[in-house]
């Protein structure tokens, strides 16, 4: 599956991965959760959960939504 870096938001609920395509946000943090993503994990606010990258030191750490 991808990492984090190959995951991007659309800002419409939906998550672009790279060699996938789009994704619907419900399925990637399903996926996230199972750990089919390396160095992703679920964040929560306001009660929605997005999709986050793991914080590195070599690439920007949050998938834009």
């Amino acid at each position: 599956m991808a990492k984090g870096k190959n995951i991007n938001g659309n800002g419409d609920g939906s998550y672009t991965i790279i060699g996938r395509g789009v994704v619907a946000r419900p399925t990637l943090i399903k996926e996230v959760k199972e750990g089919k993503h390396p160095d992703t994990h679920v964040y929560k606010r306001n009660g929605v959960e997005y999709a986050r990258n793991n914080p590195n030191n070599n690439v920007p750490d949050n998938i834009n939504d």
